[in-house]
């Protein structure tokens, strides 16, 4: 549906006031000077910026008018200035950077950049041409048809160049959406599936372009040592295999790339230059097999080419010139030099070689012509295992899978012309078309050679590899026209041609790559040489490439390359199918004819052929990516690219999260979900790394972790949280809260954080340390409600005290224990979280042990017995231990520590009290002086300005004499003398009056009251039953690395904060690292499967 613009003008309108002016001036010139700065002045490091957004802005351009948004100009410009940008809007290609810049050291020369004009045809079309037709056409498809037969050379040929294609129209949807900057197939890939993949597949291209260089080198000099001087060869290849022909291939083969290597380093633009001439002796040389078809059906095949049979044994022809046994020479029988190969001796006492007396010779036509109807005979030919080097040997000992390995190198060059989106004119438009039109026509001249070639050339001159039937002859070469040095010469130079742009790319894909900084191991190659030839590239390159060199044979390095390019169009494929299946709102390619189903039967095709052509290589590639992948993941740089993966992640997450939201998790997959409560020191650092290390260790069951703190009045603690988790290897979130006190951002925290399923069911947090020398009850009071909200909430509570001593994730403990003391069941927690720890390194040496504790009414042999059964059927490896304990009489020490424990806090509270009485008092003479207090006369009743007072009891007269109590040491004579008129209106609730009267009662307790005391039989208990169980605990675990303990609840009652306070740490004394565990009376441990 098209959408209507309307422009409308509006009208500056000047000021002339001076001063305003002047102003403009003011802040023009601040701006000049920030900029003269530079943009990324500082540690700060630079944004990925938009170049079609700029953020330079000056009145002049955007008027007085648009004042109301002039503030917000940096990050949304006017739609005028976008326009404009969109308008004039150029790419400068890396090729034209590199060679039509020239700049000095000094940075004084430079020449003008001229903007990219290649159009469709010359841009991407001829590119993918050269680069797709040419060695595996010359030099091995004739023997893939002879080796496989026409219909399953179709086969092959259809399955590779279908692949192609359907990458094609998936890169052609990849080009389409968005506008394509230099960087070519490379860029496309890595910015679809983000950094980790598109590193992976970004080397996976530019191994392939380098192993490409090798086929390319190992084909000329194949071409050049069998075709055009076999004389040159170095070492004997009696029958060019193996070891001769390949050790010839290596050393001219080094040669032939050193001497690439050299001309691409001197300059690439006589590499360019002589692109459209090696284009030109491909086109030729194929244009010469169409005519060689042609005029083998007008006019009967020149004799020129025959070949001689033994039997149906092909023979080398190269060493006898008839194919006769014997001739008439003067009317005397004389033997051949046919013969002499295979007999000894004369005529009438010759000694021959069998199937050389038994079989007779046949000479043909090697090209029978295209009407001969050797189609309709072409058979498969069985494998002959022959010792005698006079016969050919036909290389049919391969298989179907072999031939796709080696035919598919012939098919990749598809992203020759991506990899020049830079230098055209319009990539989105000549991409798509000029790439699929150069697959279909190299399709269609493939598939027609293969019927051509089985249908004009013989069975055995196509199953001969290297022409030794034909006089040393190509194959493919006895079929063209006017001459087979047509085809020698021209296939000669298109490798030449080939290998020397496989030595170009190369370097510059992984210049790219070292560029983005997504590998640091990379960042030298990324350097390049004044005119921007990638130097180190380049030599690592032409190493690699040697390493190609050095296998020797074309048919062993093709496989590979296929690998290296199957992943790459794997990829693209899947990069769009990812990317239309989630909807992702930024997918929207102009290309019409492309639908998710094809990229996903492209990847599929992918997969199939990689595993086809040769599994272990494939197994070889694919653990290489995932390699490099995971190395990204962990070392390299982090990339924000809005890739299809990410929103792969979104879409998995959200689908899991309703899923888990759907029912409650069972207990054999209760895992603790931990929610860490960190607090932060003056400086916003972490106070207590070691409870980080700890999580972690704690994370053997994969759980969540969410790490929070809470702040009062500022958001800048995130980061550095986060850099604490880096350090302690805690993987998690991170969640800071800004609240006006801790206490209501823990307590918003344990209610809301996370979300859907994931949410927690634990919390973790350190023991307040020193609080009993703490100035503010605050960190204690704080942490008995995070008790009190936790158990409300049924979550899980773990205390860590003496957190600072507990081992780091780099530390490893000896062989100790960890022991459970198990007092009450409340859902398995203690037995289940020694089990996670020992599944750390940290504390793998560490044995279970687990204390339970027998009264006197329990048989503690037979509490040992089931407990030991118990932990069977829980599949956990623990010594079980029962411990007695007597109920003895209470000790005076307990009565003591009670009783100095009671005065404590009755001390404290009196100081809190005396001191709440100095701040009213100041608070009382300040609204004295101000006469805030406002006096109304005995019985006049409350104003209409009352109606706000919730509803109360008055107690006039108890009411006025606690406050004046509180004021008596302000009041004014006047005031004595006139009580009634001056009374102070008391309006308070009946709790408020309680509060009150136990204030007073508590504030005149004298310190000789406090000192004759008695303490509470309830507290009594307690801290007999604490005193006793530390005693147990400390006899029995005092080495341990690790005391694990259940944690009492806090008391009902408000008032006995402090006491339990003091129980936890007469539980607790003595130990070196202990664990307090409270847990959610949820079973989390269960004995069935």
């Amino acid at each position: 549906m098209p959408t209507n613009f309307t422009v409308v003008p509006v009208e500056d309108t000047p000021i002339s006031n001076p001063d305003y002016d002047e102003e403009i001036n003011k802040e023009e010139n601040k701006e000049e000077t920030c900029t003269a700065a530079g943009p990324n002045s500082g540690d700060e490091t630079p944004r990925e910026t938009s170049s079609l957004i700029s953020t330079d802005h000056d009145d002049s351009i955007y008027g007085k008018n648009m004042a109301l948004y002039e503030d917000e100009m940096d990050s949304t410009p006017m739609v005028s200035s976008l326009l404009n940008k969109l308008a004039n809007y150029t790419n400068i290609t890396q090729g034209a950077l590199e060679h039509e810049e020239a700049e000095s050291e000094d940075g004084i020369q430079r020449v003008t950049v001229n903007g990219p004009q290649m159009g469709t045809f010359i841009g991407v079309f001829l590119p993918c041409m050269q680069n797709i037709l040419g060695v595996i056409l010359f030099l091995r498809l004739t023997w893939i048809v002879g080796t496989a037969g026409i219909m399953e050379a179709l086969a092959i040929v259809f399955m590779c160049c279908s692949c192609t294609m359907l990458t094609a129209i998936s890169m052609s949807a990849i080009a389409t959406n968005g506008v394509v900057p230099a960087g070519g197939s490379y860029y496309m890939i890595s910015r679809a599936l983000g950094p980790e993949f598109g590193g992976a597949v970004g080397l996976c291209v530019y191994l392939g372009t380098t192993f490409a260089g090798s086929m390319y080198i190992l084909g000329t000099m194949e071409i050049f040592l069998t075709y055009i001087m076999p004389n040159a060869a170095v070492f004997e290849a009696e029958s060019r295999e193996p070891t001769g022909m390949q050790n010839n291939m290596r050393i001219y083969g080094t040669c032939c790339l050193v001497i690439m290597t050299l001309v691409v380093f001197v300059g690439v633009k006589y590499v360019n230059k002589m692109a459209l001439v090696f284009l030109s002796c491909v086109m030729l040389s194929i244009m010469a097999i169409y005519a060689g078809v042609i005029q083998s059906a007008i006019k009967p095949p020149n004799s020129q080419h025959r070949v001689c049979l033994l039997g149906n044994r092909t023979l080398q022809n190269s060493r006898f010139d008839k194919c006769e046994k014997t001739e008439l020479i003067n009317n005397v029988t004389t033997p051949t030099q046919l013969w002499k190969l295979f007999c000894t001796g004369g005529i009438e006492n010759a000694t021959c070689d069998e199937y050389f007396t038994h079989n007779n010779l046949t000479e043909i036509q090697a090209v029978r012509g295209l009407l001969s109807g050797v189609i309709s005979v072409f058979y498969y030919v069985l494998m002959f295992l022959l010792d005698n080097i006079h016969y050919v040997l036909h290389d049919v000992t391969t298989f179907f899978t072999l031939l796709v390995g080696i035919y598919f190198p012939s098919v990749t060059g598809i992203m020759a012309g991506s990899n020049r989106s830079g230098d055209l004119r319009d990539p989105q438009r000549s991409i798509p078309t000029g790439t699929i039109m150069a697959i279909a026509t190299t399709s269609i001249i493939y598939l027609s050679c293969v019927v051509l070639f089985g249908a004009c050339i013989e069975g055995v001159v196509l199953r001969d590899k290297y022409g030794e039937s034909v006089n040393g002859t190509l194959a493919v070469a006895t079929l063209a026209w006017p001459s087979s040095w047509v085809i020698v010469i021209g296939s000669f130079f298109s490798c030449c041609g080939a290998g020397l742009q496989s030595l170009t790319g190369a370097p510059r894909i992984l210049q790219a790559i070292a560029r983005d900084g997504i590998m640091p191991f990379l960042q030298v190659f990324g350097h390049s040489k004044s005119n921007g030839e990638p130097t180190w590239a380049l030599l690592l390159t032409a190493a690699i490439c040697e390493i190609g060199i050095l296998i020797g044979s074309l048919d062993h390095v093709a496989p590979i390359l296929s690998m290296f390019f199957l992943m790459c169009y794997l990829f693209v494929n899947l990069a769009c199918a990812v990317q239309t299946l989630l909807r992702t709102p930024n997918w929207r390619p102009r290309f019409k004819f492309y639908h998710w189903s094809l990229s996903f039967l492209g990847m599929s095709l992918s997969l199939s052929l990689m595993f086809v052509s040769s599994w272990y290589y494939a197994f070889v590639v694919i653990l290489f990516s995932g390699c490099i992948y995971k190395y990204i993941e962990y070392r390299g740089a982090e990339k924000e690219w809005g890739d299809g993966i990410r929103g792969l992640s979104l879409n998995a997450a959200q689908y899991a999260l309703i899923k888990l939201e759907e029912a409650p998790p069972h207990t054999k997959n209760w895992r603790p979900q931990l929610l860490v409560l960190l607090k932060l020191d003056s400086d916003l650092g972490v106070k207590h790394p070691c409870l980080l290390s700890f999580t972690s260790q704690l994370k053997a069951g994969k759980g969540l972790t969410i790490v929070c703190s809470v702040l009062e009045g500022t958001y800048m603690a995130r980061e550095n949280i986060k850099a604490a988790m880096a350090k302690e290897k805690t993987k998690g979130f991170c969640h800071v809260v800004v609240s006006s006190n801790q206490r209501d951002g823990f307590s918003h925290l344990i209610q809301s954080a996370g979300l859907g399923g994931m949410k927690h069911n634990s919390v973790l947090m350190a023991w307040p340390a020193n609080w009993k020398q703490a100035e503010s009850s605050l960190s204690w009071k704080n942490f008995i409600e995070t008790i009190r909200e936790t158990t409300a909430a049924h979550q899980a509570l773990l205390v860590a005290k003496n957190i600072d001593k507990f081992p780091t994730n780099q530390d490893r403990l000896d062989e100790g224990t960890i022991d459970v003391w198990w007092i009450v069941h409340d859902g398995g927690l203690l037995m289940l979280l020694p089990f996670l720890l020992r599944q750390h390194k940290v504390w793998r040496r560490c044995k279970m042990r687990i204390f339970t504790v027998a009264q006197m009414d329990d048989n503690s042999i037979q509490m040992k017995k089931d407990l030991q059964m118990f932990l069977y059927h829980l599949r956990l490896d623990a010594k079980v231990e029962v411990v007695e304990m007597h109920a003895g009489d209470i000790s005076a020490f307990t009565y003591e520590k009670t009783l100095v424990m009671e005065q404590r806090s009755q001390m404290l509270k009196q100081m809190q009290l005396s001191k709440t009485e100095r701040e009213r008092e100041i608070q009382s003479i300040s609204d004295e002086s101000r006469n805030s207090i406002r006096r109304k006369p005995c019985g006049e009743k409350p104003t209409q300005s009352n109606k706000f007072q919730v509803p109360t009891i008055i107690l006039d007269e108890e009411a006025q004499l606690i406050h004046d109590r509180n004021t008596k040491s302000h009041a004014t004579l006047n005031d004595k003398a006139t009580p009634t008129s001056d009374r102070v209106h008391m309006t308070w609730t009946k709790e408020k009056l309680i509060s009150e009267r136990n204030r007073h009662r508590e504030a005149h307790m004298t310190v000789r009251d406090i000192f004759n005391m008695k303490p509470d039989q309830t507290n009594v208990r307690r801290m007999h039953t604490a005193v006793k169980l530390n005693e147990v605990v400390v006899k029995k675990s005092k080495g341990a690395k690790l005391v694990l303990l259940n944690m009492p609840g806090p008391p009902k009652n408000k008032g006995g904060d402090e006491n339990y306070m003091e129980f936890l740490e007469v539980l607790t004394e003595g130990l070196e690292r202990v664990l307090l565990v409270r847990g959610s009376s949820r079973e989390v441990i269960t004995i069935y499967s």
